[in-house]
């Protein structure tokens, strides 16, 4: 592994390709298939209860690099699969990631608004709680030029909380980065990093398995993440 955790964490995101084997990604695949019947969803939230995702959350190869952002500890809290394909094709506007799952609502000025998907209450979550927080996309198809890729704005997650306006207008200003990674390959991503995508031009799939990672479940005194 190439760098120090202070340029990555500068940057906002890293990427190490080759961390899983392409049997290992199958087996992910087979296991969420199996799971999901429908697959014409772009989205599939909520996969930490699948014991394949769980015990890839929990890899000590995945752990290693979560703890270059997190340190000591990295915790996975949230697994989500992301997929491109002929039938499930769609473009995400540039954006930054601020919503959280949280056990309980909390009576304070600094989350929120509120949501529940899909059976769990779910938060916008203030910068301080969110710089605790890491993403890893794991490439379970290559990803390329052609199928969608995740586009970034390096160094923007140090911008804390943006409104919509302000996201789109430092996109606008800055040079974005195309994230590409053969299968098997990693995206870590700090969730204010703002980020997007285009359609895919091409019918093969694009699946990405998106795990997050907390240094500690318990965010502040009554407020604790839940595990999705």
């Amino acid at each position: 592994m190439t760098g120090h955790g202070v340029e990555m964490r500068d940057k906002g995101y890293f990427i190490q390709e080759e961390v899983l084997s392409p049997d290992e990604c199958e087996i992910l695949v087979d296991s969420i298939s199996r799971t999901n019947n429908s697959r014409r969803r772009a989205g599939i939230r909520h996969l930490m209860k699948i014991p394949e995702v769980k015990s890839a959350a929990s890899d000590v190869r995945l752990l290693r690099i979560a703890k270059l952002f997190l340190g000591s500890s990295a915790i996975p809290y949230r697994a989500t699969l992301f997929e491109k394909s002929g039938h499930a094709n769609w473009l995400v506007a540039w954006h930054q990631d601020t919503a959280l799952p949280l056990e309980n609502r909390v009576d304070s000025p600094d989350w929120g608004p509120w949501s529940e998907k899909e059976g769990l209450i779910y938060a916008h979550a203030p910068d301080w709680a969110l710089s605790r927080v890491i993403a890893l996309r794991i490439h379970l198809d290559a990803s390329t030029e052609l199928n969608g890729p995740l586009r970034v704005v390096p160094g923007t997650h140090s911008l804390g909380v943006l409104s919509d306006d302000d996201v789109s207008r430092y996109a606008r200003s800055r040079s974005p980065i195309e994230c590409l990674s053969s299968r098997g390959g990693v995206v870590a991503m700090r969730p204010l990093l703002i980020h997007a995508s285009s359609k895919a031009r091409v019918n093969s799939p694009r699946r990405v398995l998106h795990i997050e990672y907390v240094d500690s479940l318990d965010l502040s005194e009554g407020v604790r993440l839940a595990i999705a």
